[in-house]
């Protein structure tokens, strides 16, 4: 069984206890992009060295390593460039580039930074547009995968993801922490430690909050988490076993499973805490459950049918239908909010994998090639999806786009293990 199923199915944390291998920094890898690449041009924004952040830098990372751009190299004279210069567009187009990007730093009185930008197409010889920002110096990365989206709509057609953030739980020694991360993997702020796991964490459409199940009471309790002040209240914490949780799109709701009647069913409570009602019963175990992205059902794992399979059923109740067939273990559904597909963990040959199914046509596909890959999350575009992995028994993020022509693995930041991701929505001003 994978962790997440093993945990809610047995509610042990064998799999969370047990010592693991020293750190190891891993260097982004990508591969399988193919020639659809977009040629762009990443010119040094003027007035950027010696910066703590190089914008250009951080935007020419957030593009390539989406897999459809490709960095051309700009050679030294492209440091006079800035979103005010004349460009000639033919000199662009023979070095290869399809796009530009050149900006400008400028340090403010009040000490923040004026950030300005312009991003033109070479081909056509047009501008695509400009913008410019005012940032504080902690906000620096956050502009500069701001100026990564506005490129990658302007040439893509659809919305960026680099400003959005990743949460998810880091080990070290007898310490976990709750993290919340740009979606590099770099800039990890904390928004829990404990010496207790921590385990399923899941955002609120509107990116403030999170909820977790936390061990800190030596139970699973599951919590409902401000990010910004930080202030947090137990939502959950019945007799027996509370997890699994997973917000409702309005932000009203969580579907949550419980063991307080016995074996483990979903149910739904209000945000904070009131109006508890059951949603499945079944001679078996349902967990995992997600909601949706117009709320009209609920997807989750359940053995009911003899083996662990992907059902749904409306929050309003009646008869669950089952989704999966192809083998005799698929968990862990995730909802692409994009398209009419999910991810889950498919068992293969022995081997744990992340696969997506056209919920049209039951067309399936096994994205990734590991041993013990878990926890997929859609990133809010549609088009990556983030997941859990094994690199020499260490637990590591990697992502792999819904075509298959990108994997790639993040860093492991401070700490031996990495689990449990899951994406943020698109950041709301």
């Amino acid at each position: 069984m994978t962790k997440n199923f093993c945990l809610t199915l047995c509610g042990v944390l064998l799999t969370l206890l047990l010592p693991h291998a020293a750190q190891a920094q891993l260097r982004i890898e990508i591969s399988g992009v193919g020639g659809k690449q977009i040629p762009i041009a990443i010119a040094p924004f003027r007035g950027e060295t010696g910066m703590p952040q190089q914008i250009s830098t951080i935007v020419r990372d957030d593009l390539v390593g989406s897999g459809l751009f490709k960095a051309i190299p700009t050679g030294a004279e492209a440091s006079a460039l800035t979103e005010t210069s004349q460009v000639s567009f033919g000199d662009w187009q023979n070095r290869g580039a399809d796009a530009l990007v050149a900006g400008s730093v400028t340090k403010l009185a009040d000490g923040r930074f004026d950030v300005r930008f312009r991003l033109l197409d070479t081909v056509k010889q047009s501008d695509l547009g400009s913008l410019s920002y005012a940032a504080t110096p902690a906000l620096l990365r956050f502009t500069a995968h701001q100026i990564a989206d506005y490129v990658y709509q302007k040439l893509i057609g659809e919305p960026g993801i680099f400003s959005t953030r990743m949460a998810y739980v880091a080990k070290q020694g007898t310490r976990y922490e709750l993290l919340v991360a740009d979606i590099d993997g770099q800039n990890p702020q904390p928004a829990l430690l404990s010496n207790e796991p921590i385990i399923s964490p899941a955002w609120s459409a509107d990116g403030r909050k999170l909820a977790y199940v936390s061990f800190e009471s030596r139970k699973p309790v599951i919590y409902v988490h401000v990010i910004a002040t930080g202030k947090r209240m137990p939502v959950a914490n019945f007799k027996g076993s509370n997890s699994a949780p997973a917000w409702s799109p309005d932000g009203t709701q969580l579907a949550v499973v419980l063991s307080r009647s016995g074996l483990q069913q979903i149910y739904l409570i209000n945000a904070d805490g009131s109006n508890l009602r059951r949603l499945t019963t079944s001679s078996g175990i349902d967990t995992n459950p997600v909601f949706s992205p117009d709320g009209r059902y609920i997807y989750f794992t359940s053995d009911r049918g003899g083996s662990p399979q992907i059902y749904r059923v409306s929050p309003n109740g009646g008869e669950p239908e089952r989704l999966t067939f192809s083998t005799d273990y698929n968990v862990r559904p995730a909802i692409n909010p994009g398209s009419n597909t999910i991810a889950y963990v498919t068992r293969r040959d022995g081997r744990y994998q992340i696969a997506i199914m056209d919920l049209s046509t039951h067309n399936e596909r096994v994205l990734t090639d590991g041993v013990n890959d878990d926890s997929p999350t859609f990133s809010p575009n549609g088009r990556f999806i983030l997941y859990e992995s094994k690199n020499n028994r260490i637990d590591i993020l990697a992502m792999v786009s819904i075509d298959g022509t990108l994997r790639k693995t993040l860093p492991s930041i401070n700490a031996v293990d990495t689990r449990d991701p899951v994406w943020g929505p698109f950041f709301k001003n």
